[in-house]
C-alpha cells in the first residue's frame, strides 16, 4: 500500500480507478514484468484496504468528508481486476517434463544411489531418500510445501484399490491456502502400482535407519566399543 500510494502520489481518498489501472501497466511492462499471480496479489492488498476505508461501520468516510470535502471510493471492481481463470500462471517457456524426460530423470537419481554405494562413498542413504521424494511428489502430484510436510501417516487405504494396501490415498494436510486463509486440506488418490513399491522400500527400509540415527545422536547417548 504504502508503494501504490508513492506511485500515485495523492492520499487514499483522492485515489481513481485509473491510477491502480496505470499502476498495473506499469508493473506489467518490460521494466518490471512482474508475474501475474504477483499483480493480482497486489489487487487484493489494494482491494480489501479500499473496502476497509468506504466501510460504512467505520467513520473514516464522514471523516474526509468532513475534513477534505471529498469521500473514499471503490477504485477496484470486477471490470479491471486480474480474473484467475487457469490453474497454471507460469511462463509459457517453462513447461512439465515429458513422460520420455522423466524416465530419465529417476534413472538418473536410481544410479546416483547405485554409484555412491559401488564407490563407498558417503550420502547414498540421501540420495535414496532424494529419490523418493522426487517419486513422491510426481506421483501424487504435490507442491514444494505439501511435500516438504508430508508425513508417513498421512497415507491411508482406499476400500477401492485393495491392492495398494496402507497408500491407497494420500490426505494432504498443507494444501495451497486461499490469501489470508488456513492450509487446504485435499485427497489423491494413489494411481501408479510403483509408487507403492517405492514407498514400502522407504517407509520399511530406510526411514528406520534415520529414526536410529537419531535416537543415537540424542543428548546423553554415546557408542562404548560400538554399542549404544
Amino acid at each position: 500500500m504504502r508503494r501504490f500510494c508513492e506511485r500515485v502520489g495523492r492520499w487514499p481518498w483522492e485515489w481513481q480507478p485509473l491510477d491502480v489501472d496505470e499502476w498495473m501497466e506499469d508493473l506489467g511492462g518490460p521494466s518490471h514484468r512482474r508475474a501475474v499471480s504477483t499483480l493480482r496479489g497486489y489487487q487484493g492488498a489494494v482491494r480489501g484496504f479500499m473496502e476497509y476505508l468506504t466501510d460504512e461501520r467505520y467513520p473514516w468516510g464522514a471523516i474526509c468528508e468532513r475534513e477534505f470535502g471529498v469521500r473514499p471510493v471503490q477504485i477496484l471492481f470486477e471490470e479491471n481486476s486480474i480474473a484467475h481463470l487457469v490453474e497454471f500462471e507460469g511462463r509459457p517457456s517453462v513447461r512439465p517434463f515429458t513422460r520420455e524426460e522423466l524416465v530419465v530423470f529417476f534413472d538418473f537419481c536410481d544410479e546416483r544411489v547405485r554409484r555412491l554405494r559401488r564407490l563407498r562413498r558417503k550420502g547414498s542413504l540421501a540420495a535414496l531418500r532424494d529419490s523418493v521424494l522426487f517419486k513422491t511428489i510426481y506421483a501424487w502430484g504435490l507442491r514444494r510445501q505439501e511435500a516438504a510436510r508430508l508425513d508417513v501417516r498421512d497415507f491411508s487405504r482406499n476400500p477401492a484399490q485393495p491392492a495398494f494396501g496402507r497408500y491407497g490415498l494420500l490426505g494432504v494436510r498443507y494444501g495451497k491456502a486461499s490469501r489470508g486463509g488456513a492450509p487446504r486440506r485435499r485427497g489423491v488418490l494413489t494411481v501408479f502400482d510403483w509408487s507403492v513399491e517405492v514407498l514400502e522400500q522407504y517407509v520399511e527400509e530406510i526411514r528406520p535407519i534415520y529414526l536410529d540415527f537419531r535416537d543415537f545422536t540424542r543428548p546423553g547417548r554415546q557408542m562404548v566399543n560400538g554399542v549404544v
